[in-house]
């Protein structure tokens, strides 16, 4: 995998997060707005960008929600072009080991169903459907289901 760096997102990364996402989504309703960032920032969520180190360009972002022994992950994007490199697993493993620094056991995320890319990395890195919110997303001429999913980071083995 490519090497790249990673650090909080700032206020100052929205409009290349936003452009980045916007490139990234098939749809434009699937891509978070600037208040979602915003929001998320004053908020105090978990938030990185990872840039590429040679030309600090953002090529991707996760936020995550903390809770009572749990975190949520709310958004991970990942540049089009970098779609299969590893990009969205290596942000995963970063939110992993926060939540075990932190004591956190268990990940929470809500998918599209038509995210098929997006479940096969979640399945992969061993999360569960546990539910279905009816009509969570928008979507093109109309709302679309989320599946959501639950990863037991007790079970999961840490990473090297």
């Amino acid at each position: 995998m490519l090497a790249f760096a990673d650090r909080p997102m700032t206020e100052a990364d929205i409009p290349a997060v936003l452009e980045m996402e916007r490139q990234a989504c098939p749809h434009p309703a699937h891509a978070w707005s600037e208040d979602n960032y915003r929001s998320s920032l004053r908020s105090g969520y978990w938030t990185r960008v990872r840039t590429q180190p040679d030309t600090g360009r953002i090529v991707g972002v996760c936020v995550a929600m903390d809770g009572v022994e749990e975190m949520h992950l709310l958004n991970i994007a990942v540049d089009k072009a970098l779609h299969g490199s590893g990009l969205a697993r290596g942000l995963l493993d970063t939110l992993y080991v926060f939540c075990r620094q932190t004591d956190v056991p268990l990940l929470w995320l809500e998918v599209r169903p038509s995210n098929e890319r997006a479940l096969g990395v979640y399945r992969r890195q061993g999360f569960v459907e546990v539910g279905v919110r009816k009509g969570y997303y928008p979507a093109p001429g109309g709302r679309e289901d989320a599946l959501v999913m639950r990863l037991d980071l007790t079970k999961k083995a840490a990473q090297p």
